[in-house]
């Protein structure tokens, strides 16, 4: 029994509350899995509405979490906007650190809460807001475009944010606004290198990566492609660009999903964070899915049992010392307040082949 009085059973009501998420997951879950998760999902529901409460579910969770007890589901962008326009006084962050503080910086007078404090991003831990102090006095007068998979004190120091979706956009938009042919774009080594094959700004980079995707090669693609001749490739431009040189799509978690879902291949890899392949599959049932795993381990931190516990205690608050958040959130709200591109957001893979220098702080 919980500390509530709830009863973890798979009783036929919770059955019956839960079988329409069973439906979506069971080619994800086993039947013994789902009379353990089956009653924790039934109770994080209950506990939101008793609690006034959202989870943003971000595209890396497992299905359970993502299908199961997920409000708003998405990308980490996304879902901060989504818990700004939310009515709801309690954010519950089912992601990682940073995301969550973007949501606490869109969302000031909201609650937000983390299932687990140590729920990091080896990207977001390649920089500081001290380094960013430093790059901006080495490049005078050269506009500081920040990926939003950062911390609020990196934003802070940033002229403008971008996603994997937008950066080509972002890069060439903060080029027009000061007036410069050359931009910063951190932290991400290899998203930065990508961006730079898609446009004639000059990208100045900072040496940071994400564990997931930096572990996959030019290599792992090919002998994909040698055993499933018939799959597609889609990878994520925090690849290397080698991975994307070889592959037959390039996007955003967003354009992934949406290309699967739009496009309906037979048989689709996603080289990206595994969990993302289970919950596009749940989805996209006429497409069979090859699945090169990489686990993110910080993302694998939250799971129904520490949502459960965060929801019944209230723990744990993520807080941004108003001064950072002020000056973050003018970063986030300059990228928000950019028109929509023109053209679907994805990475054109015969640019992507060109081979373009950046420049390495």
């Amino acid at each position: 029994m919980a500390a509530d009085g709830f009863q973890f059973a798979f009783t036929p009501d919770v059955e019956a509350q839960t079988q329409p998420i069973w439906e979506k997951v069971r080619r994800h879950v086993t039947p013994m899995e789902w009379r353990a998760q089956a009653p924790l999902i039934a109770a994080i529901n209950r506990l939101k509405a008793e609690k006034d409460a959202v989870i943003l579910a971000h595209n890396y969770m497992t299905p359970e979490i993502f299908h199961g007890v997920g409000d708003y589901v998405g990308d980490s962008l996304g879902l901060a906007k989504e818990a700004a326009r939310s009515k709801a006084r309690v954010i519950v962050q089912a992601g990682v650190h940073f995301m969550a503080e973007t949501s606490k910086i869109l969302s000031p007078d909201k609650t937000v809460l983390i299932p687990d404090l140590r729920a990091g991003c080896s990207l977001a831990a390649s920089i500081t807001g001290a380094d960013v102090r430093l790059i901006k006095q080495r490049y005078p007068g050269v506009p500081v475009v920040t990926y939003v998979n950062t911390t609020a004190e990196v934003k802070a120091e940033t002229d403008i944010c971008c996603t994997s979706a937008n950066a080509v956009q972002v890069v060439e938009e903060a080029a027009r606004m000061w007036g410069t042919d050359r931009v910063i774009l951190i932290p991400d080594e290899f998203l930065a290198r990508n961006v730079a094959r898609q446009t004639d700004i000059r990208i100045i980079a900072w040496q940071g990566r994400c564990e997931v995707h930096e572990r996959f090669t030019a290599a792992d693609i090919l002998e994909l492609k040698e055993a499933y001749p018939d799959a597609e490739v889609l990878a994520h431009p925090e690849c290397p660009a080698e991975v994307l040189e070889v592959s037959d799509f390039a996007g955003s978690t967003q354009a992934m999903n949406d290309y699967v879902l739009t496009r309906k291949p037979k048989r689709v890899v996603l080289i990206t964070e595994c969990s993302m392949a289970d919950n596009v599959a749940a989805d996209a049932v006429d497409t069979e899915f090859v699945r090169p795993c990489n686990l993110c381990p910080h993302m694998k931190r939250i799971t129904l049992e520490n949502i459960y516990e965060t929801l019944l205690h209230g723990r744990h608050e993520v807080t941004v010392e108003a001064a950072v958040a002020e000056r973050a959130r003018l970063a986030v709200q300059r990228m928000v307040d950019l028109p929509p591109p023109s053209v679907p957001a994805r990475y054109d893979l015969v640019k992507a082949r060109h081979h373009v220098d950046v420049e390495l702080i």
